[in-house]
């Protein structure tokens, strides 16, 4: 942890160093031994139980970011899977938020193994989803996985809302910032979800109004 916090090392470098946190029993681990949380049972409980008030606060929202919203959660309606509602709500709290939740999950369709592996060599920080060609919107993805500085560090996870959560732990883990562009998306899942406060006590008035509520 010492070497984390001190050193900040290259996610190659410490992935070789420290393989045995880059599995997801062990990103669980981490996360309890810094927050005394358990991350898993935590994030979909607090995701579950929130997703209520989340979906009438995003049927208030108008213009543009509305449409985009009911756009992300009409996906819903298309297909039966326990894990579409999930991820149409993170998806539609980035948008509320004013964010862009192509920044977090990066979707691509395999067209060879070598565009696939530039594209991820590209990301510095985000979830990884591979489609085949042709593939509907409801069909399952081939490949989940989380990358960090061009670097697959967790892989065939099972769902993106999983994703997420198992990337929120690996940024507590790893200590590493929210990136720029998703700063208010994950200090809202920091504080909803996690129920941590985030370092910058930046006042989020969606989730204010949530938990005030719940």
């Amino acid at each position: 942890r010492q070497e984390v916090v001190q050193d900040s090392p290259m996610i190659a470098d410490f992935k070789m160093s420290w393989p045995a946190l880059f599995q997801v029993n062990e990103v669980n681990a981490e996360f309890k031994r810094i927050t005394t949380i358990q991350l898993q049972s935590k994030f979909f409980t607090r995701l579950d139980s929130l997703s209520k008030n989340l979906m009438s606060v995003y049927a208030k929202k108008g213009g543009a970011l509305g449409r985009k919203i009911r756009n992300t959660m009409a996906r819903m309606t298309q297909s039966d899977a326990i894990e579409v509602k999930p991820e149409c709500i993170l998806r539609s709290l980035c948008v509320y938020l004013n964010e862009d939740p192509g920044n977090l999950i990066k979707e691509y369709m395999v067209t060879s193994m070598e565009v696939t592996a530039r594209k991820r060599r590209q990301m510095v920080l985000g979830i990884f989803v591979v489609r085949h060609e042709g593939a509907e919107p409801t069909d399952d993805p081939e490949h989940i996985a989380i990358v960090l500085e061009g670097v697959e560090v967790l892989s065939e996870l099972s769902s993106v809302p999983f994703a997420v959560a198992m990337l929120l732990g690996l940024i507590y883990a790893l200590h590493l910032s929210y990136p720029p562009e998703l700063r208010y998306t994950f200090e809202a899942l920091q504080k909803g979800i996690t129920e941590q406060d985030p370092n910058r006590l930046l006042a989020l008035k969606l989730f204010c109004e949530l938990l005030n509520n719940h």
